[in-house]
């Protein structure tokens, strides 16, 4: 199968904060953040195999600054690797104030998703072909972040992650 650009699979979304968005603090939700964040990651998915996709796992996220009633949620999302039938899918997330003009990161995560056939059965996706240096640097943490999402769930044993091992054992 040929591999594919992660720039091609590049996605930008962006939502306005409306009262029925936050919290009783004047701050964007985190779960609201995450079903956006979630429908950027679907969209890089699907750009970049063109199947229908499914969300797999989503990686810890941290919030760094909250996002503000009326500000823009800027979100961007990008397939960092492929590997057999789950992408990963990297996510930058940033808050705009437009009344003042400035941009503050919210927050970064990883998601995974699953290409799924016409009877829902996961089906194989294109490799990643990483080109800038920020692109590659992600790609190389993949094999790592997906090990360690595997530990988590219980679908690998410790012993068996060799990339995660090389970070600690010479």
């Amino acid at each position: 199968m040929e591999g594919k650009k992660a720039s091609e699979s590049f996605t930008v979304m962006n939502e306005i904060v409306l009262p029925n968005d936050t919290n009783t603090f004047g701050n964007l939700m985190g779960g609201r953040l995450m079903y956006w964040m979630d429908i950027a990651a679907a969209m890089a998915a699907i750009k970049h195999c063109n199947k229908a996709c499914m969300t797999a796992s989503v990686d810890n996220i941290s919030f760094k600054n909250p996002i503000k009633l009326g500000n823009v949620v800027h979100i961007e999302a990008k397939i960092s690797r492929a590997f057999n039938t789950s992408m990963e899918i990297h996510l930058q997330v940033w808050g705009e104030d437009n009344l003042h003009q400035y941009q503050y990161e919210s927050n970064e995560a990883y998601f995974t998703f699953v290409a799924l056939d016409a009877d829902n059965k996961p089906i194989t996706v294109p490799p990643v072909i990483p080109e800038t240096d920020h692109e590659k640097k992600i790609f190389d943490g993949a094999l790592r972040r997906r090990q360690l999402r595997l530990i988590l769930a219980g679908k690998m044993k410790p012993d068996d992650a060799s990339e995660l091992k090389a970070l600690f054992i010479n």
